[in-house]
């Protein structure tokens, strides 16, 4: 029997994640969260439809403070998304896929998503 000198496959444990992999990751978990979390949207819209009674209702439910939270990182998910998808309609065009365009469109995105949402909530 021979022994096979080949190198292992690189485990989760030995992995050093990059910025790109990191983002692509992040980028799948906002959209599940945004698909999680977008049944608020409607029922604060149906409630905002319903009446001032039903209305009242809802106001009360998203004033809780950790309901608030979860729209502050409901939002913050919404903006990276959707900055992160015009980086990726940018690579569809073949634009930016040099390692130093990548990275610094990665970061662009991030900082994107975090003054698109402290504006937002500060505006609302």
């Amino acid at each position: 029997m021979t022994t096979n000198n080949r190198p292992l496959s690189p485990h989760l444990q030995v992995y050093q994640p990059q910025l790109t992999s990191v983002l692509s990751i992040v980028h799948r978990g906002t959209g599940v969260a945004l698909g999680i979390g977008s049944p608020l949207l409607v029922y604060w819209l149906v409630a905002a439809a319903s009446g001032p009674e039903a209305y009242s209702t809802a106001e009360v439910f998203f004033g809780n403070w950790f309901v608030q939270l979860l729209l502050f990182g409901w939002t913050f998910a919404l903006f990276y998304h959707l900055c992160n998808g015009i980086r990726h309609l940018a690579w569809d065009l073949g634009l930016g896929f040099d390692l130093d365009t990548a990275y610094k469109t990665g970061k662009g995105v991030v900082i994107a998503a975090a003054v698109l949402t402290v504006f937002t909530w500060i505006v609302a």
